[in-house]
């Protein structure tokens, strides 16, 4: 498996634009529209939440050619959309028509056209066959979750929010505040680490990177160093007496890797 998931980060579902018992004229716009009449014309206004979807042009227009631009540079041979045209028909469809319009510009790239349900089924069933994935807001979050549980689970799973002007590099679960506490820390920091690699890739710093990555591989082959999510435990204190790793214990494996790997070519003192 070899997938990369470009997810539009600041639109869509996710974007805050919400009601809650809409009165005035936000009521009435929707009472314009006549599948909202027809659907929800008689249900009382209080009893009614909204929460928009909004996509723009130019902020799909980015996502949908960085996610073509990346599969030309690095090999892919397709770009999947993943959303839901048949029935969300504007959002959906204005990102699927813009997809087809920009692919013409990469007629080395395929474009293939996914329903996130199905999606969801494929991954599972042939997850070699993708590459490099796009979709919206909320079908991104759901098909990157989808395919870290494929590969170990989100402690492998490293992405990156990258701006016009400005990039931010984190793992796919973010802080996981619920280990905070613990008086050791058993947290996975392979999917830290790998977002440290894609910040050095950005950076242009690629050897680097590669070795980090080769020693990472290198530890999870040999098995024997293991936190409690590769061994399959419940996150709790208890996983390190049952013989799982330490979050510093994982991380000091790979430290030791990559400087085994290549003797006498240390990293530079800037990482």
């Amino acid at each position: 498996m070899d997938v990369v998931i470009f997810r539009q980060n600041t639109e869509g579902l996710y974007c805050g634009v919400e009601w809650n018992a809409p009165d005035g004229i936000v009521y009435e716009a929707l009472r314009s529209h006549k599948n909202f009449v027809r659907n929800f014309g008689q249900v009382p206004r209080e009893e009614i939440a909204v929460s928009t979807r909004i996509f723009t042009r130019r902020a799909t227009d980015r996502i949908l050619r960085a996610a073509f631009e990346h599969a030309s540079n690095n090999g892919y041979k397709s770009v999947t959309l993943c959303e839901k045209p048949n029935v969300i028909r504007e959002t959906s469809g204005m990102m699927y028509n813009m997809a087809k319009q920009i692919q013409k510009e990469y007629a080395h790239i395929a474009l293939w056209n996914t329903n996130i349900d199905a999606q969801m089924m494929w991954l599972t069933k042939n997850p070699e066959d993708y590459g490099v994935i796009v979709a919206g807001n909320m079908f991104g979050d759901i098909v990157s979750d989808g395919f870290a549980g494929l590969i170990g689970g989100l402690g492998f799973a490293c992405s990156a929010n990258i701006g016009e002007k400005v990039a931010v590099f984190e793992p796919t679960h973010g802080s996981a505040p619920k280990y905070a506490d613990y008086p050791v820390s058993i947290v996975n920091p392979i999917a830290m680490i790998e977002s440290a690699c894609m910040m050095l890739d950005y950076l242009g710093e690629n050897a680097v990177s590669a070795r980090i990555r080769a020693a990472i591989a290198d530890v999870i082959s040999e098995g024997k160093v293991r936190t409690y999510d590769m061994m399959k435990m419940k996150g709790s204190p208890d996983a390190l007496k049952q013989g799982a790793a330490s979050t510093r214990e994982m991380a000091d494996e790979i430290i030791k890797g990559v400087g085994s790997r290549e003797k006498g070519l240390p990293l530079p003192d800037k990482f």
